[in-house]
């Protein structure tokens, strides 16, 4: 399955049905992600790999073809180490808008797709796919 045909499968989902344990799966086989929002404080990410990261007022998220690079626990936000590997990665930025619009979108520039999340008929989020192939 390509990106588009994934995006336009989770396009119009309703907010917490966003994407099923089996189609995790089909993104996982196809070599996708799939980066969404998830309340007023998370990205989502299925497919290759499942992960969650925090990002209350939004946040940016270093992706690489096997996983999402942590913030250093080592509280040195200056660490050389870090910014080597965090420079090794693709980023996207997931964007929290607090009025108007959808709550949630994605700005990157690695190749994707978009797809939106509805709440009660209002847009919530836009979310994106992309192919780990291209971090």
């Amino acid at each position: 399955m390509t990106m588009k045909e994934f995006a336009k499968m989770l396009s119009g989902r309703e907010y917490g049905m966003e994407i099923t344990k089996d189609e995790e799966r089909q993104a996982a086989d196809a070599g996708l992600l799939v980066l969404y929002g998830y309340s007023d404080d998370n990205v989502e990410i299925a497919g290759v790999y499942n992960d969650e990261v925090g990002a209350c007022n939004g946040t940016v998220v270093h992706l690489t073809k096997t996983g999402i690079l942590q913030e250093p626990d080592c509280g040195q936000e200056d660490c050389p180490y870090y910014a080597t590997a965090r420079d090794a990665t693709k980023s996207v930025q997931a964007v929290w808008h607090d009025n108007g619009g959808p709550c949630w979108t994605f700005e990157t520039d690695i190749p994707h797709e978009t797809f939106n999340i509805y709440e009660d008929g209002e847009l919530l989020c836009v979310g994106i796919v992309l192919s780990v192939e291209d971090l």
